[in-house]
């Protein structure tokens, strides 16, 4: 079997490539950006999802295709890579007699619902990214063979950076961590690992349809910030702030691109976001190893460890720059 991972040199596209090294699977990899120390069996493909020659080239003789690529939030142009190139793949999966199809959706086209979220729940994206994701996966399940959309929670471990570098450099040097609303919210997060052994169990089953991917719930917002401080013996601790006032000015600083925050992490942040997980266990005999807490310790003993020297960017890989929260880190 051979593989197919775009966005093989983002955050989870290089956690599963790995992991296929490690298991002698051969695999391509297609990024904007050039695979680094590609593993032994995967083949670096430094190009665009938009480039329909090129994708065609790519699919040629895969087996097992995981879309991950995506444009982010925080830039680039979300119809023509998110949409239309999704698409544009599905239709060559199907053309070049790909035998599964998988694309990594996220848990924002839920928009904010009451926990626990099912699959059955009608999606209800709030920003522009959640719709064109939502766009995308109807693409897919329509166009591409033996089709499988996965929705997982927001993911965190070693090697992602992005909004998790600037809470960790927070926490190392000792800052107030503030959370809107009194943190009591439950907000799940999942294991990159966790979510690499979701994509295995997926590629290896024949799951049709939508399913979610979710973190153990170890706790709270509050509580999982406590015990992430209480790890790195920081004398940091957890505050709570108006969340109506707040979210007002960080939409105000947002409009003014002030803020490195999006729109999805200022209406979600004191909000309850817990997926129903039974289909995944039922379907890919899946179920996460750990919970949000444990996942943010070992995402912030790597950045402890590694990301010093890391470059600000846009992407989960890269810190992102604080802007205006830098002016209340440095009095926090």
């Amino acid at each position: 079997m051979t593989w197919l991972v775009t966005g093989g040199s983002g955050f989870l596209g290089l956690h599963l490539l790995r992991r296929l090294g490690e298991q002698g699977i051969a695999a391509r990899s297609l990024d904007l950006v050039p695979l680094e120390e590609a593993p032994p069996g995967i083949e670096g493909i430094t190009g665009d999802v938009r480039d329909t020659r090129l994708l065609r080239d790519v699919v040629d003789g895969v087996d097992i295709v995981v879309h991950a690529a995506a444009a982010l939030p925080s830039g680039g142009d979300l119809d023509a890579v998110n949409v239309r190139a999704t698409a544009a793949l599905a239709d060559l999966c199907r053309a070049a007699g790909v035998t599964r199809s998988i694309f990594v959706s996220s848990a924002v086209v839920y928009g904010l619902q009451l926990p626990l979220v099912s699959e059955s729940a009608e999606p209800r994206p709030v920003e522009a990214y959640g719709r064109s994701k939502l766009a995308a996966e109807r693409a897919w399940l329509a166009r591409a063979p033996a089709p499988l959309v996965l929705r997982p929670s927001a993911f965190v471990g070693p090697e992602r950076l992005g909004v998790f570098a600037i809470l960790f450099r927070w926490i190392r040097e000792g800052r107030r961590i503030y959370v809107l609303g009194d943190g009591t919210n439950r907000y799940q997060l999942l294991d990159v690992g966790d979510l690499v052994v979701g994509l295995e169990r997926a590629a290896a089953g024949s799951a049709e349809g939508v399913v979610n991917l979710g973190g153990r719930v170890s706790g709270s917002v509050r509580s999982d910030l406590e015990g992430l401080i209480a790890h790195a013996g920081s004398p940091s601790h957890v505050v709570g702030v108006p969340a109506k006032p707040a979210k007002a000015l960080l939409a105000m600083l947002d409009t003014l691109r002030l803020s490195p925050l999006g729109t999805w992490h200022r209406v979600s942040a004191d909000h309850d976001l817990v997926l129903d997980c039974g289909r995944a266990e039922s379907l890919l005999g899946w179920r996460p190893s750990r919970s949000g807490l444990e996942a943010l310790v070992r995402a912030y003993d790597w950045y402890c460890a590694a990301a010093a020297s890391r470059p600000v960017g846009r992407g989960h890989r890269s810190a992102w720059r604080e802007r205006s929260l830098g002016v209340l880190r440095r009095i926090s």
